[in-house]
């Protein structure tokens, strides 16, 4: 009954930006965190973004200062702009939120969304 829907990936030069985006759909009381992660191919999943239902937002360091987060709750979409990018942001990126529905807090996962960075 929750989805969430990804867009925005690509292929880009190094240097260059782009600008994810990700929204829930679905039966929602309330969204808490939010958050993007990546995967390259034979590595784990790793943390690249959180932001909290207050907007307070964390960063892997890797990707500070260069990565930013935020969400738009009227819409219930989380949104990264990815500047300066490095072949090394090379990844399949995924969307997770927090949904506070049948009494308790659950995870939900994007489909992924592919980024390709150029050398």
């Amino acid at each position: 009954q929750v989805q969430l829907v990804e867009s925005g990936g690509g292929l880009v030069q190094a240097g260059g930006s782009l600008g994810l985006s990700c929204a829930v759909s679905g039966s929602i009381f309330s969204i808490d965190n939010m958050g993007w992660y990546r995967q390259a191919p034979g590595k784990q999943r790793e943390l690249v973004a959180t932001i909290t239902s207050g907007s307070s937002t964390n960063y892997a360091d890797s990707v500070k200062g260069r990565f930013t987060i935020s969400r738009d709750n009227a819409k219930n979409t989380v949104y990264l702009q990815l500047n300066s990018l490095k072949p090394e942001d090379t990844a399949v990126y995924y969307c997770n939120a927090r949904v506070f529905r049948t009494f308790r807090y659950i995870d939900y996962w994007g489909q992924g969304t592919q980024v390709t960075v150029s050398s």
